[in-house]
Order: C-alpha cells, then sequence, then structure tokens
C-alpha cells in the first residue's frame, strides 16, 4: 500500500511552527518564520520565489522531504542564517551567492537604487563606486539599474572580494562591473563617480556585544566597526570629497550608529532618508557639502582617531 506524501503547506507550517518555539532572529533577508521555511523550501524543490501558494496543496516529494528537514533542523540548533544553509539570498529581485565570509544582502539601499536615486542625483550615473563591496550585491544592483553605467567594487577580504567575482559573473555584468581588492579608496584606479554608496561596517562595540546568534555566523570585519561604529565611516567622510564629481553625492548607510553619528559631526548637514521599504541610518553629502566641510570632517576624524 502506497503511504501518501505530506502536502508542502503542512510540511511547511510544521516547520514555521518549529522555527517559531525555537525563538529565533529573522532578519537576514527574511523577517518572519515562515517566509524562512518558504526560502529554504524553494532552493530544495527548486522552486521561483514567485511561486504560486497553490503548490502548498501538492505533495512534498519523497526525495526532498529529508533534505528540508535537515535544513531546518539546522537552521534551529544551530542558529545559522537560511542564506548560509542553501549558499543563496535573495535581493532586489535577483539572487546572489552568498558564504559566510559576507554579509547576507539586506541593506535598505537596494530602494535607493531601484529609484535611480532620485530625487537626489538627476539624471542616470554613469560612474558608480560601491565601497566595502562584500558580496558585491549593491553595485550589481547597480549595473542592472542603470545599463549605461561604469560600477566599481571595492573589497578589503579576499574571501569576501571571491564571493563578489562569482556574482559578477553570474549576473554577467563583467564588461561594466570591475572588482578591486584593497582598503576603502586606495586600490581605486583615479576617476571622478558620480554616486559613492556604501554599506560599511557600522556596528558598535556595545552592539556587538550583545547580536543575537545568527550574526556570529557572519564575518566580524563586515560588522564592527569599533567603539562607536564610525571608524570605517569617519575615513569615508574624509577621503569621499576627492572621487565625487561635481554633481556627485555619497549615500552611506549607517544603521543604527546614526545618532552616534550626528554627535561626533554637529556642524555637518547629513540628509537622513526616509525609506518607504523600512530601514534607517542612510544619510546623503553633495560632492559640494563634503568640499565645504572638508576641514570640519577631517577635525572630527582627527578628534575621532585619537
Amino acid at each position: 500500500m502506497t503511504t501518501l506524501q505530506p502536502l508542502i503547506g503542512d510540511v511547511l507550517n510544521r516547520a514555521a511552527d518549529r522555527m517559531n518555539a525555537a525563538d529565533l532572529y529573522f532578519g537576514h533577508g527574511t523577517d518572519n518564520a515562515w517566509d524562512e521555511a518558504c526560502l529554504l523550501l524553494f532552493e530544495v524543490l527548486q522552486l521561483p520565489p514567485d511561486s504560486d501558494e497553490s503548490i502548498a496543496a501538492e505533495h512534498f516529494p519523497a526525495e526532498a522531504l529529508g533534505r528540508f528537514e535537515a535544513l531546518v533542523s539546522r537552521r534551529i540548533s544551530e542558529r545559522v542564517p537560511a542564506a548560509y544553509l542553501i549558499g543563496k539570498a535573495w535581493y532586489g529581485g535577483y539572487a546572489f551567492n552568498v558564504t559566510a565570509d559576507v554579509l547576507v544582502p539586506r541593506s535598505p539601499l537596494a530602494e535607493l537604487i531601484d529609484a535611480g536615486f532620485a530625487p537626489w542625483y538627476r539624471g542616470a550615473p554613469r560612474a558608480i563606486l560601491d565601497l566595502c563591496a562584500g558580496s558585491g550585491c549593491l553595485g550589481i544592483l547597480c549595473g542592472h539599474r542603470f545599463p549605461a553605467a561604469e560600477v566599481t567594487l571595492a573589497e578589503l577580504s579576499p574571501a569576501a572580494a571571491e564571493v563578489a567575482r562569482s556574482n559578477i559573473a553570474l549576473h554577467d555584468l563583467a564588461e561594466r562591473v570591475k572588482l578591486y581588492e584593497g582598503d576603502l579608496f586606495v586600490p581605486v584606479p583615479v576617476q571622478k563617480f558620480d554616486v559613492i554608496l556604501s554599506n560599511p561596517p557600522y556596528v558598535d562595540a556595545e552592539d556587538m556585544a550583545s547580536l543575537p546568534a545568527e550574526f556570529h555566523h557572519e564575518p566580524a570585519l563586515g560588522l564592527g566597526s569599533g567603539r562607536d561604529g564610525l571608524d570605517i565611516t569617519r575615513r569615508i567622510l574624509t577621503q569621499a570629497a576627492d572621487w565625487l564629481s561635481p554633481d556627485g553625492i555619497l549615500l552611506v548607510e549607517v544603521g543604527n550608529s546614526w545618532p552616534a553619528l550626528e554627535a561626533a559631526y554637529p556642524n555637518i548637514p547629513f540628509t537622513w532618508i526616509e525609506l518607504e521599504r523600512g530601514g534607517q541610518g542612510i544619510f546623503l553629502l553633495s560632492a559640494a557639502e563634503l568640499r565645504q566641510f572638508s576641514k570640519s570632517l577631517q577635525g572630527a576624524y582627527n578628534r575621532g582617531a585619537d
């Protein structure tokens, strides 16, 4: 007598219930247990992320059920973000390769890329720089959004740079998206950029000590940035003006460290971007503002470096 396999919807419900009961942290591409279970399911069954809800009424293939259950168990017992379990993350509508050498893509900067950086940059930027590129997701999104643009990625970690290279190849953008290994602007060929954007490390020491277990699977190099979370951002602020075109803009995500940034730079007119899709702590400065306040920026950097 043939035993029918359980329905996909029932398996998903049980997986979500198990994850909720385990008090997991969701914040690496999903924000709830159901979506996390679906992410694992789509990978196991090789389904697109926009699969129709009708699949819930289908029977779970017997040969795939064990693998799915094993991934759910690892997600619970090891607190590994789902993206690392499957080696893939969906971001901005595209798939990206991920390993534990890069942060799981989740920056709210994707909303600004999707909007074409409007209204802060008029027209289509022709040269874009992504600092602290990690997996390369931000720069690659720019490559898709601006088909006439040349995009430059800069990444310090050789292991992260290798992941970024794989994503450039995955998205077939090697002709327009170039990667350079090194510290911030150091490896970048001298030129002027219309947009410089960065999701640098910005977690302060206090928050680093209290992060949920899931974050400890991510590279500390991509998270922590000194006592107040601003070590890298300070350096970007002192150097960016030299790399921007006259009408260029700098966009940097500093997350929860935004109050510390305002306190450290009380005279700098940061524009804080309001986002429709959620997220906070993204500031904008124009090339003109960076040049106007260059002495203040350098002075604040010197004080922070003391």
